[in-house]
């Protein structure tokens, strides 16, 4: 089963009527909408419906790590594999024979000639063998080359061979007679293929370069990708191209530079099964000869793992699909269309139509290549390693498998709806089941009965999470089509959570981040007639930013929350209060719908309170079935008054100055003579922390003016003329 804990690209739909518990809807009528879900016999057509795919037929699950490449024999096909380096002929019957095994681990290269001569290309310490039928493989070429990316006829007759790490083109017209045809810049020649007039498409890995070589040996650049490899190309008659451009972390070049030590003269391949492999990661790994990798790609740009590209044979490039998480790993034109093999789910596409219509859905990870056959194209896989052929006709049956729908939380699922059409004799059977684990196990109820109609009812457990499946059967008149669904939900109403709520400092309150006084005003409003309590203002709503700034006004107090719903409720907020030593909660305001409350601290005498905040989320749901939460407050001091003195005594020039503060603790104490600068008051314990506190101020001989300014934790500034206080 593929992870089950997606969304499903499905829209939700607005509530059925306000005040109202909110139904929901999980809907897909989109190709990318299903193509979340798990297609078992099971294609998606041009317009996007589910219908029964063409039919296949795996001839053999090979034992072998990995398959590289596959070419097309006399007799069958034959694939190159990786870690042992073998070069294996599947016959048509599917019984496989071993016609080499190189000393390198990697075959990323085939060329088969019409007599069934195999040339195939390994990596690394990359060298081009001769399989001559019923012969033995010999050593053709070494380019001095670490890889042997691509293989190919020359219209002259000669082997082409596309290299890399130095990015060169060879031109082999018998062994060891080789020559360089090009010279890249780029690290890579990846892909290669020889046009209808003779000139020849390079593709490259690096840089990402579509070039084209002529007879003249003169490269030009048709195209320079934004991703850094170019996989790939097939070729229609009348000299079309398509090729596809990978991103960095998606292409065989980016894959190989994950390291895998070179294995020894003689040693024995170290095979890993194919389940140990992260299918994000690469489908095989390789490093150059003594541990090194190989020049790494440049980072590749944030955005689609594929796309796929059109080249006219005017040279013109343009952007034909885009896949936005699959890897293009192979492309064929075949009976009139091109063919797309990709991972990482295992989808073979062809093109119809100007859209991407998904043909076949298999369970290995990777469609690396794809050859011409008939009456459909072969394909191999990789991780697991298996050769396919698509024998004609429809499947009779398939079953499609939605994801996990994840409904955000526990909720009850009502009704499910399909649209589409079930021709005379077709059938289609709709089952369900839920769970509360993102991904399907024993803890999910069980699949409900296949049953049929336009309107079902789900007969299934409340839980967070929901799967349908579709069970479709052909008839006379051919495939089921589905083209959209909608399954409703209602969340389970939880109730709602404060995670924060406290008083600001005294005198501190918020403003929109844009707040000017020169157009704005924020003043005291009439108090209201209901309380005591004066507030703020809003501040006008016509600007559309929400942010805040913090702003000082002395006498006020902010009270600042945060709270959460669940079911994403609107949320309602109350606040009350009360003296800390008091019984009952006093309304203090309601019907609040901000996360702040600035008030009037003036109108309560000084003293300790408790403020409790209530939150509802009653504005969603029906009545009876609101929750609330509710929070108080840690205690808040509320003082106006500044600090008093409590005495003064002289000691020859220095004053003993006792301060006192009925509750808030000093927090400032600065002295002045005869109106110079503000200086700190020295505190006799030396540590200003109290409410009540000795200062020893030094009176400077002849001075006619000496000040102590305090300010307390509550703001509240008090300023003494300490002479006038002695006399």
């Amino acid at each position: 089963m593929r992870p089950a804990a997606r969304t499903f690209l499905l829209a939700l739909l607005l509530p059925a009527a306000a005040g109202a518990a909110e139904v929901k809807n999980f809907r897909a009528q989109s190709a990318s909408a299903f193509l979340e879900g798990t297609l078992e016999g099971i294609g998606v057509d041009p317009l996007g419906a589910l219908q029964l795919s063409g039919r296949s037929e795996r001839l053999v699950a090979l034992q072998e790590p990995f398959l590289l490449a596959l070419a097309r024999h006399p007799d069958g096909w034959v694939v190159g594999t990786g870690n042992a380096g073998r070069v294996l002929k599947v016959d048509r019957a599917g019984r496989v024979t071993t016609l080499f095994e190189a000393p390198e681990p990697e075959i990323f290269a085939l060329s088969v000639e019409p007599d069934g001569t195999v040339y195939a290309g390994s990596s690394p310490s990359g060298k081009v063998y001769r399989i001559p039928p019923g012969g033995k493989g010999e050593a053709f070429f070494a380019p001095g080359e670490t890889y042997i990316w691509a293989l190919a006829r020359a219209a002259d007759g000669a082997l082409l061979v596309a290299t890399g790490t130095q990015g060169k083109l060879f031109a082999v017209r018998g062994r060891d007679d080789g020559r360089v045809l090009y010279d890249s810049d780029d690290t890579h020649l990846r892909a290669l293929a020889v046009l209808p007039g003779g000139e020849l498409l390079i593709g490259t890995a690096g840089e990402g370069l579509v070039l084209r070589l002529g007879a003249d040996g003169r490269a030009r650049t048709l195209y320079d990708a934004e991703q850094p490899e170019v996989v790939g190309f097939a070729t229609a008659p009348d000299g079309t191209s398509y090729t596809a451009v990978l991103a960095s972390e998606a292409g065989t070049v980016a894959e190989v530079e994950a390291a895998r030590p070179l294995r020894a003269p003689g040693e024995e391949p170290k095979e890993r099964a194919p389940e140990e492999t992260d299918p994000l990661r690469p489908v095989i790994t390789v490093t150059e000869e003594g541990g090194a990798p190989v020049a790494a790609p440049r980072p590749g740009p944030k955005g689609p793992r594929s796309e796929v590209l059109r080249i006219a044979p005017t040279g013109v490039v343009e952007n034909l699909w885009t896949f936005a998480d699959e890897t293009v790993y192979s492309l064929l034109w075949h009976d009139g269309r091109l063919w797309v093999g990709t991972g990482l789910e295992g989808k073979v596409y062809s093109l119809l139509e100007s859209r991407m219509v998904l043909e076949k859905d298999v369970d290995e990870r990777q469609i690396v290549a794809l050859a011409d056959d008939e009456p459909g194209p072969s394909f191999a896989t990789t991780n697991a390693a298996a050769l396919y052929r698509m024998t004609g006709g429809a499947e009779r049956a398939g079953t499609y498998t939605s994801p996990a729908l994840d409904a955000g939380q526990v909720a009850r699922f009502g009704v499910f709806r399909w649209r589409g059409h079930t021709p005379d004799g077709a059938r289609v059977g709709f089952s369900f089941r839920s769970g509360v684990s993102s991904e399907p196990d024993r803890t999910w109820s069980a699949w409900t009965p296949a049953a049929a109609g336009a309107e079902l009812a789900l007969d299934v457990p409340p839980g967070r999470y929901v799967q349908w499946r579709a069970e479709l059967q052909a008839g006379g008149g051919g495939s089921p089509r589905i083209t959209g669904v909608e399954l409703s939900y209602r969340q389970e109403n939880l109730r709602p959570k404060i995670t924060r709520f406290a008083a600001l400092d005294p005198g501190e309150i918020l403003v929109p981040a844009n707040f000017n006084p020169a157009n704005q005003v924020f003043e005291p409003a009439h108090p209201s007639r209901d309380g005591i309590f004066t507030t703020l203002e809003p501040a006008a709503e016509d600007n559309g930013d929400l942010r805040l700034k913090t702003l000082w006004k002395k006498g006020y107090r902010t009270l600042r929350w945060e709270a959460q719903d669940a079911n994403d409720d609107q949320l309602v907020y109350a606040l009350f209060f009360r003296p800390e030593s008091g019984q009952e909660w006093l309304p203090m305001a309601e019907e609040l719908d901000e996360d702040h409350y600035a008030f009037d601290e003036t109108a309560l005498p000084d003293g300790v309170y408790r403020f409790r905040l209530t939150v509802s989320d009653r504005e969603g749901n029906a009545p009876g079935a609101a929750l609330t939460a509710e929070q108080v407050s840690e205690s808040v001091v509320v003082d106006a008054t500044p600090p008093a003195l409590a005495g003064i005594e002289r000691n020859g020039s220095v004053m003993h100055v006792e301060v006192a503060d009925s509750l808030a603790p000093l927090r400032e104490a600065v002295v002045s003579a005869d109106g110079e600068e503000w200086k700190p008051a020295r505190v006799a314990d030396g540590l200003l922390d109290g409410r009540r506190e000795t200062f020893l101020v030094e009176r400077p001989a002849g001075a006619k003016l000496l000040l102590l300014r305090l300010t307390d934790a509550a703001f509240n500034v008090i300023t003494f003329d300490l002479l006038r206080e002695t006399r």
